[in-house]
């Protein structure tokens, strides 16, 4: 269903989250306690192959890209280089009903490659082979 401002209200809610999260990282500053429990908090909720893709993801960052920092995105999982800007996210399926969890990459990651590059990844489930293929893009995009 659509607002009259053009947004669904998973859209409007995902904003109010974002807004919300904006302000307590302000208060915050980069303390990545603070961060690590709500990138915690944002994954404890999640069920099934959402929750296995975001747990997946915290290993992987935690294993080959410590320097990056968890914190959340409009509400998902996600970590962010020193300066705060967001690397990477997971947008899982559930939240907008979507028939796949989406692993995406901001313009802070280091992924470029020529003039076209991919900066999402429609994920079905974690396997070793997506965790491998996964910690590689990581690596470059972490710098």
């Amino acid at each position: 269903m659509t607002t009259s401002q053009g947004l669904s209200a998973d859209e409007r809610a995902a904003v109010k989250q974002r807004a919300k999260e904006l302000r307590e990282q302000e208060k915050a500053g980069k303390n990545r306690a603070a961060g690590e429990k709500a990138v915690r908090e944002a994954i404890e909720p999640l069920e099934g192959a959402d929750r296995d893709i975001a747990e997946g993801m915290w290993r992987v960052v935690a294993d080959v890209a410590p320097g990056l920092v968890p914190k959340t995105y409009y509400g998902m999982p996600g970590f962010a280089n020193d300066a705060g800007k967001i690397v990477l996210f997971m947008q899982p399926a559930a939240k907008f009903g979507t028939r796949y969890a989406t692993i995406g990459f901001e313009g802070t990651a280091h992924l470029d490659d020529g003039d076209f590059w991919p900066t999402a990844f429609a994920v079905l489930a974690w396997t070793p082979d997506f965790e491998e293929r996964f910690a590689a893009l990581v690596r470059a995009a972490a710098g």
